[in-house]
């Protein structure tokens, strides 16, 4: 039986959208984890999984600590002699992809997003020359939009013919099923992730400014953390009524249930999952016209696109959205439902990882 050792930054959300692969995995193969624990770490432990904890400023750029982690890297693929190498997010693709090609073990490259990294021109500039170098050597790089795709071709990082564009990581439609449009007295919009700048804040709080200048009733839904930045903003948004701040939530369906609309306005993203739990609840969605956000709906049918970083265009689709009756919005829902069930069902994307995987 070959050992397939699977890198990450994050257990828990390794955990939430790859646990069916790593099961499918299983079913040949002895597969290990390493990844920062925080949270689901004894769920993948107690499905016999061998875990090792490993620390990750997920962040930062520190040179030391970077430095140190591609050094962990190196001890931990020594020591697994691992047949295969599986990557998650930045630092493991490029830090565990490096120590890969010195020890000719392969590996298998997963780009869930291209973030901030590659908005910062300098800083681009950077991951640019060390994704080159990481990914010399590469099986498969697996993209989740074809737009992140698009920018490595341009800066040349990968041959395209050792690339895939998957479906995002797909979602599970049994844990998921279409919600009865709610019967709210108030429109309630539903924001769901980290409260930070790159997910459009900005934007999502001046559009709802603009939207109760106006006299329009409405609520908006925060789920998530918020970075510092907005604390005073959040408080002062729930202080006015126009927001209510929900915290973190482990189970996001009673929110997307008691929702008459979804909305992301994103900077950046690898494919929403947040859209296609949404979409998948039957709630149109409203999001940014940008890749890995508008691949999530048809424009018009399941829900709305709006320019990213653009307020004005998103307060006219959240607008434009509360003008639609009940029945049109909750058609728009059944619609954008039978879309993303038919679209990124998750059975499928490990379907077609597992075949890349071990061609």
């Amino acid at each position: 039986m070959s050992k397939i050792l699977i890198i990450t930054n994050h257990s828990y959300m390794l955990y939430r959208f790859r646990l069916e692969l790593i099961q499918e995995l299983m079913k040949d193969h002895e597969v290990v984890l390493s990844m920062p624990f925080v949270g689901h770490e004894d769920d993948f432990k107690a499905l016999g999984l061998k875990c090792i904890h490993t620390e990750i400023d997920r962040r930062g750029i520190n040179p030391k600590t970077d430095l140190k982690l591609m050094m962990m890297y190196y001890k931990q693929i020594r020591e697994e002699k691992p047949d295969l190498v599986i990557t998650y997010s930045i630092k493991p693709n490029i830090y565990a992809g490096l120590v890969c090609s010195w020890l000719n073990v392969p590996y298998c490259v997963n780009v869930q997003g291209l973030g901030t990294a590659f908005e910062n021109p300098k800083l681009k500039q950077f991951v640019v020359m060390l994704y080159k170098m990481a990914l010399g050597k590469v099986k498969t790089v697996f993209f989740e939009n074809e737009g992140n795709r698009e920018v490595f071709m341009e800066h040349r990082i990968v041959d395209r013919n050792k690339t895939v564009v998957l479906q995002g990581a797909g979602i599970n439609v049994e844990q998921y099923p279409l919600a009865e449009y709610p019967e709210n007295d108030v429109f309630r919009f539903l924001y769901l992730g980290r409260i930070m700048r790159e997910k459009g804040m900005d934007e999502l709080f001046g559009a709802i400014e603009l939207l109760h200048d106006e006299g329009h009733e409405f609520v908006l839904d925060l789920v998530g953390f918020f970075e510092d930045e907005y604390k005073e903003k959040v408080e002062d948004l729930v202080s006015r009524g126009l927001v209510v701040y929900h915290g973190f939530q482990s189970n996001p369906m009673p929110y997307y249930a008691s929702s008459d609309c979804v909305v992301l306005p994103s900077y950046h993203e690898g494919l929403s999952n947040v859209l296609l739990e949404g979409g998948l609840t039957g709630r149109p969605l409203i999001t940014s016209d940008i890749h890995g956000c508008k691949e999530t709906l048809m424009d018009g049918q399941g829900g709305y696109l709006c320019r990213s970083k653009d307020t004005q265009s998103l307060y006219e689709v959240m607008k434009r959205m509360m003008s639609l009756s009940k029945e049109d919005r909750a058609l728009m829902g059944e619609r954008e439902h039978d879309y993303v069930e038919r679209m990124f069902n998750r059975r499928d994307v490990v379907s077609k990882v597992k075949s890349e995987l071990l061609k």
